[in-house]
């Protein structure tokens, strides 16, 4: 390849608005995971006997997860000790169409998510129960490949995230219970993209970002319960994940090494808040009716902004618009006691996309999706309780043209979960 065309390539990729959109979405792509499971980037795989309700929650209380679900529950535990814990297999197949008139079509290489959850609540004194949950509302990986028509915004993402919640709950009464908990927020990422320039054989650049990003949180609830019908409300606080010092750096050819200086940057992103209301309802001594409805304030997601610690001519900060808005999430499932050995669940939700026209990216090629669930409790000796579940979720075809970099196709994605887990009482 002659320098000619390398500098012909070099000055239409620096120049302001396209090295803006890329590089704007190169860092972005280092928050959002794969979103094969649930809208955005969020994954709601938080507790394996209410994954296969549906994953509701709010609104009834059945083992430790109630940590996270709604804090407020904790005192309808009927034991001294609970712990529970699991993880579940995000397999998702997601496709790539070009648009119209293009042919061309390209499927995110497959990778396993392993999402996991723990959950240990205990009595302290009559009416009060403290406990703490260790889960990763967070967490994928997407990889597109590195020669796809769209590697110059995407070719692979790995995201690890933790949330440690230690939380207090106080049966008030009979009938209430409120709670709450302190969230901290953990995690780092991994980020590879295509630059448009190449060397003499013929071989793109590629920028790779790597982070840590710490956060802060709350999650509380209130809880109540008679005979038959149980509620609840919970609201989960929005929690700033905060890159101070991001590892930025580029292989690029050795002339262009001084416009793509290895760096540091920081930068931060909202995660959203979620308001959720829940209803439980036992027909019988064996069949128990959920219902949830989650608020997720996506709005909060306005716009990604980077502060590299190096700036060049061709390197210079970042501001990129998402203006994400605010969807509901609507739940439903059952859990039929079988025997005293066997439990039995089922459940279904829609989940909206909060990614508005205009904004779809291969990072997140979101949108509305339905799913369907199922599950089972097996009891054993000693208190020992095994869970398993099985999630299944498909989106809808979403055609867009992105309106910072002008790429567009048509996304869908199909996701199997299935999940195992266990619980310990006494």
């Amino acid at each position: 390849m002659s320098f000619g065309r390398i500098r012909f390539l070099f000055l239409i990729f620096n120049s302001a608005p396209a090295r803006q959109r890329l590089l704007a979405l190169a860092v972005a792509g280092g928050f959002l995971i794969h979103n094969s499971f649930a809208g955005g980037f969020q994954v709601n795989l938080q507790g394996q006997r209410q994954i296969g309700m549906g994953h509701t929650g709010t609104g009834y209380a059945t083992d430790a997860a109630t940590i996270f679900f709604n804090p407020g529950g904790m005192g309808w535990l009927d034991t001294m000790v609970n712990i529970c814990g699991g993880v579940s297999f995000i397999i998702p197949r997601t496709q790539y169409l070009e648009a119209f008139p293009g042919t061309y079509t390209a499927e995110m290489i497959h990778n396993t998510g392993t999402p996991f959850e723990f959950y240990y609540a205990a009595s302290l004194k009559k009416n009060i129960r403290a406990g703490v949950g260790v889960y990763t509302p967070f967490g994928s990986r997407a990889q597109w490949g590195d020669h796809w028509k769209g590697q110059f915004i995407i070719r692979e993402i790995n995201l690890k995230t933790i949330f440690i919640q230690p939380t207090l709950s106080w049966k008030i009464n009979e009938h209430f219970g409120i709670g709450g908990g302190f969230v901290i927020a953990t995690g780092d990422f991994a980020l590879r993209k295509g630059i448009p320039v190449q060397n003499l054989a013929s071989e793109y650049g590629e920028g790779n970002l790597e982070g840590n990003a710490m956060g802060t949180g709350v999650n509380a609830g209130i809880y109540f319960s008679s005979d038959k019908l149980s509620a609840g409300i919970s609201y989960r606080s929005s929690v700033t994940a905060k890159v101070a010092e991001g590892d930025a750096t580029f292989s690029v050819p050795g002339y262009l090494q001084q416009y793509f200086p290895d760096t540091r940057f920081s930068a931060s992103i909202n995660l959203p808040a979620v308001l959720s209301l829940g209803l439980g309802y036992k027909l019988n001594k064996k069949l128990t009716l959920a219902a949830d409805i989650n608020f997720v304030g996506w709005s909060s997601y306005d716009s990604l902004r980077i502060d590299f610690e190096s700036n060049t001519e061709k390197l210079e900060d970042i501001s990129s618009a998402r203006n994400y808005k605010d969807v509901f999430i609507y739940r439903l499932g059952a859990e039929y006691f079988l025997n005293t050995k066997i439990t039995l669940r089922a459940g279904i939700y829609y989940d909206t996309s909060p990614v508005p026209d205009g904004y779809l990216t291969p990072e997140t090629p979101d949108s509305d999706r339905i799913g369907g669930t199922a599950g089972a409790s097996f009891n054993l000796k000693n208190n020992l309780r095994i869970d398993i579940s099985l999630l299944y979720n498909q989106t809808q075809k979403r055609t867009d043209t992105n309106l910072e970099t002008g790429f567009s196709g048509t996304y869908q994605t199909k996701t199997v979960v299935p999940g195992v887990g266990f619980s310990y009482i006494f």
